[in-house]
């Protein structure tokens, strides 16, 4: 299994989560997520959906798209 997951969004990488004990750690690859670095979640797909809604709440809700690679 993974430890390792890259969080894109819009086909933009937003950042990694890494696996920290029961929880996966969030490290932005860029300005825009930096609200999240650092927060746990239980599960990549979490993850994924919180930056989503980042981008949607910084941008004004123009159409981001969900990707986990």
């Amino acid at each position: 299994m993974s430890h390792a997951f890259i969080i894109e969004v819009d086909s933009r990488a937003a950042g990694i989560v890494v696996r920290d004990g029961r929880s996966f750690r969030f490290h932005s690859a860029c300005d825009d997520f930096s609200g999240l670095e650092g927060q746990g979640f239980r599960s990549p797909g979490d993850a994924q959906k919180a930056a989503v809604r980042h981008l949607e709440a910084f941008t004004g809700g123009r159409g981001a798209k969900l990707r986990v690679a």
